[in-house]
């Protein structure tokens, strides 16, 4: 079975992007554009990985952070911050399921990379 990822982002172009980028690679994407939806999305498809944006409509992604730091049945998701806003990384470098940060724009082998880095490779057929 592949590997679940939920990207949350108000942009439609990162959505494709992201979803091009990783779907070739082998996994199984689920996208959000609003963090107001999010938060059932993501308790209703358990991803084994979040990317998220900081800005967004609803609820931004800091806040959604702290709500699936918060809860038992999210709390150990990993997530990759997606952000244009270089020093928000700061904000997110205390939660320990933050496992890596783009910056946007940024080079879709440097997403595969942080994305097999936070949860491994793809399961491809015949793997176990």
């Amino acid at each position: 079975m592949a590997k679940k990822v939920l990207v949350i982002d108000d942009e439609p172009e990162m959505l494709n992007l992201i979803r091009y980028t990783l779907e070739k690679a082998g996994y199984e994407i689920s996208t959000c554009d609003n963090g107001r939806q999010a938060w059932d999305l993501i308790v209703k498809t358990n991803p084994d990985l979040l990317i998220l944006d900081v800005m967004l409509p609803g609820i931004d992604g800091y806040s959604l952070q702290i709500k699936i730091s918060q809860n038992e049945a999210t709390r150990n998701i990993p997530i990759i911050v997606l952000t244009a806003l270089e020093p928000s990384k700061t904000l997110f470098q205390k939660f320990a399921q933050v496992r890596g940060f783009m910056t946007k724009p940024f080079k879709t082998d440097a997403l595969v990379e942080a994305v097999e880095k936070a949860i491994g490779r793809p399961t491809g057929a015949g793997a176990s």
